[in-house]
């Protein structure tokens, strides 16, 4: 009785810390687990069952500030699976309860770890929509829905019922999240914690002009109830209905027929999971037919036609042991945390980025919190939020050296910027010449095959290698007698090196590692200079003519080729063999796409976003970053948010990357290269 007691305790203080005051203190996997340990323990000993156990609850009780309303039909939660043979064994359940029945079709779609709400419908208006609350009476939340563009308040189409409820999941795309927390950074406001809490707390604003400020979307995923002579057949004719009726609904919806066929979903959707552009915790699987859905029926607010598979968690609670400082290739001092080993994601996490000094200021971060990790996909773990209800008493706060880790000079830091960085030069920063040195062999520069982190680390650790033009003099004796490396080895590696001075100029100048120049502005600039006499000696004015170029990326330019040692060492990479083809003289206007305004938006899969950038630059195409009446094209790959959506109110052409690649190839662009 008192085990019992004891969780139901705990577990109703973390439902109110989640869902009322969007401040969690554990994680969603570390709130299963005590949910499934109470659940184990009622069904061992029904006596200690209670009404207000959260066992007998959906979700948390409507906030006191709203309006309640009561579901027409309840908002049922799901039964959980995390394996192959828990899809099977219901899979077998559900045809075992339909007599006759051989083979059932189901659909499969991702699960979205977002907000559940209920929209009504009548004649085709909102009139209503709802939170699942407690699963029975939920909380009103229409005026903040309103707000909501991806939510029709009067749908198209016909043959809509007369009054009907749809259901879905609010949630936050990452890149709108990512764009909406930087904007509120800029401005000194309060980031949100993470897309999930983000768009809970949207919802619960008493001032919907706050909601309409975040970018809130939703996918509608069912039907709830509906009056009047429309009687589908099938959760998909549902869905298919409802995106003529205006709604949005996920695209990677699939039926399959069998428990195999399910498990190719939820495998192909965790290969995906990574690139969506938004946040899932697994997969839906629910009996398409809604009249086999109906015989099936429902046990203890549970329908037992649908079942959720849920992916390893993404979010974990840990310990921050300590806080490092490393230095990078542009001397930018930046911390990251040490973490008590903690598993997330499917991989055990023991270090995560902390960007910068702010970040930590914003984190109210200190060494010996407990802390709130989150990882997506291959994406660097995160420290999410503080708990600071837990905090010890001996945590210390988090202070920024005043020397450089590597090299000992002061680090500095301008009034203008967010990072602190070495004051040293990189040729006198041993951490920033490695990173230079990687810059430099990696595959969009100079493309050193070979030259990987521990040869570079060992040939400035032997003081072999000062900066990369010191690369082009190494012999076979200095790099056969580092260590696992023979003369097998060190042939080879200076053949690496001698093949790779054949190059481009757009290459040359990205591999010299001049702060804010990437792949997309080197092309730029070699299109634009097309020497590099021309480019040494360009003007600060000269240099913010250019097409990708400005004040900030000028003014790093100019103070890289006044620096009399950087000059040196491009001096010597020329006098020892370094060269590329001249670069043609082009006429901007006579380019495939001169005037054409490109936007790029979603995950692409085959080409990296700043090469597809420079290619586009390379036809004579502008990209923008947003979309606006002047798009000429928009490219959208996989989680395309709000661009690929007014992209569409306006009528613009929409390309996928695979015509983007056809488009490349056909102008003589090999993007292989």
């Amino acid at each position: 009785m008192q085990q019992a007691e004891a969780l139901r305790t705990r577990l109703n203080h973390h439902l109110h810390r989640y869902h009322v005051l969007d401040d969690p203190e554990i994680a969603d996997a570390e709130y299963d687990a005590l949910f499934d340990q109470l659940h184990a323990l009622e069904q061992a000993h029904p006596e200690l069952r209670s009404e207000d156990s959260p066992t007998q609850r959906v979700g948390a009780p409507a906030l006191s500030e709203f309006a309640k309303v009561t579901h027409v039909l309840p908002m049922l939660s799901l039964d959980k699976s995390t394996s192959a043979q828990d899809i099977d064994d219901w899979v077998k359940r559900c045809l075992g309860r339909l007599p006759g029945e051989t083979q059932i079709s189901y659909t499969c779609e991702p699960k979205i770890d977002g907000v559940a709400v209920a929209l009504t419908y009548e004649n085709g208006v909102l009139v209503q929509a709802a939170t699942r609350g407690d699963g029975q009476i939920g909380e009103n939340i229409l005026a903040n829905v309103r707000t909501i563009g991806a939510i029709p308040l009067t749908l198209i189409g016909e043959g809509f019922p007369n009054k009907f409820e749809v259901r879905g999941e609010i949630y936050i795309a990452l890149d709108d999240f990512d764009a909406f927390n930087k904007r509120a950074l800029e401005k000194g406001s309060k980031p949100l914690i993470n897309p999930r809490n983000g768009a809970a707390g949207s919802l619960r604003q008493l001032d919907s002009k706050i909601t309409a400020s975040r970018p809130l979307t939703m996918f509608c995923y069912s039907l709830g109830w509906s009056e009047g002579d429309w009687v589908p057949e099938s959760q998909m004719q549902v869905l298919e209905s409802l995106q003529g009726w205006g709604f949005r609904v996920n695209p990677l919806v699939e039926v399959v027929t069998d428990s195999k066929g399910c498990m190719d979903y939820i495998d192909n959707i965790l290969e995906q999971r990574s690139r969506l552009g938004y946040e899932i915790d697994g997969v839906v699987v629910k009996v398409n037919s809604l009249e086999q859905q109906s015989i099936l029926g429902a046990v203890t607010r549970k329908p037992r036609w649908a079942i959720a598979y849920k992916y390893p968690a993404e979010e974990a609670t840990t310990q921050l042991l300590n806080v490092e400082f490393q230095v990078g290739r542009t001397g930018a001092i930046t911390p990251v945390a040490r973490l008590a080993p903690v598993f997330v994601g499917g991989v055990t996490v023991t270090n995560a980025t902390l960007h910068n000094m702010d970040e930590i200021a914003r984190l109210g971060l200190h060494v010996g919190d407990r802390v709130m990790i989150r990882r997506a996909g291959d994406v660097i773990p995160q420290v999410a939020s503080v708990i600071l209800s837990q905090r010890p008493g001996d945590a210390r706060a988090i202070e920024l050296p005043t020397q450089c880790p590597s090299c000992n000079s002061a680090i500095v830091r301008l009034d203008d910027e967010v990072v602190a960085r070495c004051s040293a030069n990189r040729n006198h920063c041993p951490a920033q010449r490695k990173e230079c040195l990687r810059h430099f062999a990696s595959r969009l520069a100079f493309d050193v095959d070979g030259l990987g982190d521990k040869i570079i680390e060992q040939l400035v650790a032997e003081d072999l290698v000062k900066n990369s033009a010191d690369l082009f003099k190494l012999d076979a004796a200095q790099i056969s007698g580092l260590e696992r490396m023979g003369e097998k080895s060190a042939k080879n590696l200076l053949q690496a090196l001698e093949k790779s001075k054949q190059t481009t100029f757009p290459r040359f100048i990205y591999s010299l590692g001049i702060r804010e120049v990437g792949e997309a502005t080197a092309l730029s600039l070699a299109q634009h200079f097309r020497t590099l006499d021309g480019l040494q000696g360009a003007t600060h004015e000269a240099l913010e003519v250019v097409d990708d170029v400005g004040p900030v990326v000028a003014d790093s330019l100019y103070h890289y080729f006044q620096d009399e040692e950087n000059l040196a060492v491009i001096e010597q990479l020329v006098a020892l063999g370094v060269q590329w083809p001249e670069m043609p003289v082009v006429d901007a206007q006579a380019l495939p796409l001169a005037g054409e305004v490109w936007v790029l938006t979603g995950t692409l899969e085959t080409l990296a976003r700043n090469a597809a950038k420079a290619f586009l630059l390379a036809l004579g195409a502008k990209v923008a970053g947003s979309v606006s009446a002047k798009t000429t094209k928009v490219v959208a790959g996989p989680g395309a948010g709000s661009k690929l959506e007014k992209a569409q109110q306006l009528g613009l052409t929409v390309l996928e990357e695979k015509d983007l690649i056809t488009l490349l190839k056909e102008h003589g662009i090999d993007v292989s290269d």
